[in-house]
């Protein structure tokens, strides 16, 4: 049985959480509620998670001997990846010396970059996914865009929410396409994915939760994204029992196969030919932030639960819901985000400000939910929230 001492104790649980964004933040929140005394770690001062955690860091994430030293000075029981950009030999090495990652090392390591996680879930498990092939240089990259076909969709092998990714329509596009992937893309692989361009009915994210009680999923999200990033998501989202039957299959195959405990964001297309695989996260997705307004457990209490050797019996829908982002169109580090009063007028609608040291052009910066009696008015409240939500720079 667990026992947890009290945090900044001896006898204290802790938790060191790599990557601090608004994702974090709530992770943080949930260990907290739960007696976990929490660490921080980012690439930059002031980040959200560090804001509520007991302790936090600053370092290249990409830096093994700074992760490793992090490691080493806080001891912690639990080491959390929050993000796709670490430094993840090294965690493949401090899992063999004892220490538990969350899910796993191997998990953090494969979905860092997007040839391993589509490798094994296409090559390994057999799952349907898009036709793909990958590129090293603008000559390889012309060569798949001829064998993949026009539309196809462009994507750093490393990147997170949506950047360096496009749309190659032509040949004329390629070389565009390149340079935007070079530009987007983190830790300076020179490496895309091809990807063919999928004419799909809708998209989902499957939150997928293994923990000491099974597999469980959570009501499928539907989301709508822009650039490869998410500008709004709702739960749940309408589906045949077949489609949810074969949608859960996928994403126990590919969970199953990554293994630990911790929630899985699995991202598939929804076709008239059937469910294809797209993506998977092994931590919390952020089209599932309208958890937090849609269950009794949001997504990143059932990730703090399940990382934590805790049970979850079940998982209960309340209401349908929505959420819609406001996002910066500029660099700035000088900023206020007004409108809330606004955006609260409306019937039960939160908003959550991410408290980000500055904005950058397409950064996420806050977050509109709504609840409602169906996903439609969820959406239309959502977005009225977000829309009177706005962003003041200043010179």
């Amino acid at each position: 049985m667990s026992k947890y001492g009290s945090p900044l104790s001896k006898q204290a649980r802790r938790i060191v959480l790599l990557g601090s964004g608004e994702l974090g933040k709530e992770v943080i929140i949930e260990a907290q509620r739960l007696g976990i005394e929490t660490v921080a770690v980012d690439r930059y001062a002031n980040a959200p998670a560090m804001q509520v955690a007991h302790r936090s860091h600053v370092i290249d994430m990409l830096d093994g001997e700074a992760l490793r030293r992090i490691i080493e000075l806080e001891q912690p029981d639990l080491i959390v990846p929050e993000i796709e950009a670490i430094a993840t030999e090294t965690l493949v090495e401090l899992e063999k010396e004892g220490r538990t990652v969350v899910p796993t090392a191997r998990a953090a390591r494969l979905t860092m970059d997007r040839e391993g996680i589509r490798r094994l879930a296409a090559e390994t498990l057999e799952l349907p996914t898009a036709p793909y092939q990958f590129a090293d240089s603008l000559d390889e990259l012309r060569h798949a865009v001829a064998e993949i076909g026009t539309p196809c969709v462009i994507k750093p092998i490393m990147s997170s929410s949506g950047k360096g990714q496009s749309v190659c329509r032509s040949e004329a596009d390629i070389e565009g396409c390149w340079e935007y992937a070079m530009e987007g893309g983190r830790a300076k692989k020179q490496r895309v994915i091809v990807e063919g361009f999928i004419h799909f009915d809708s998209e989902i994210t499957l939150l997928t939760i293994r923990s000491v009680s099974g597999t469980s999923f959570c009501a499928p999200i539907g989301h709508v994204q822009k650039d490869g990033d998410y500008i709004e998501s709702w739960q749940p989202h309408q589906m045949t029992s077949e489609q949810i039957q074969e949608a859960e299959l996928i994403a126990r195959k590919v969970t199953d196969s990554l293994g630990g405990y911790g929630l899985y964001g699995v991202e598939l297309f929804l076709t008239k030919d059937g469910v294809l695989f797209s993506e998977v996260s092994p931590r919390p997705h952020d089209t599932g932030m309208v958890t937090m307004v849609t269950q009794d457990l949001s997504e990143f209490a059932l990730h703090a639960r399940a990382i934590l050797g805790l049970p979850i019996p079940t998982i209960r829908l309340l209401t349908p819901g929505a959420t819609h982002t406001l996002k910066a169109d500029r660099d700035c580090a000088t900023f206020q985000i007004g409108g809330i009063e606004e955006a609260l007028s409306i019937p039960n609608t939160q908003v959550r400000v991410f408290g980000k040291p500055e904005t950058k052009k397409g950064r996420r910066m806050a977050v509109a939910m709504s609840s409602a009696d169906g996903v439609e008015q969820a959406r239309d409240m959502a977005r009225r929230a977000a829309q009177a939500l706005h962003i003041e720079y200043e010179a």
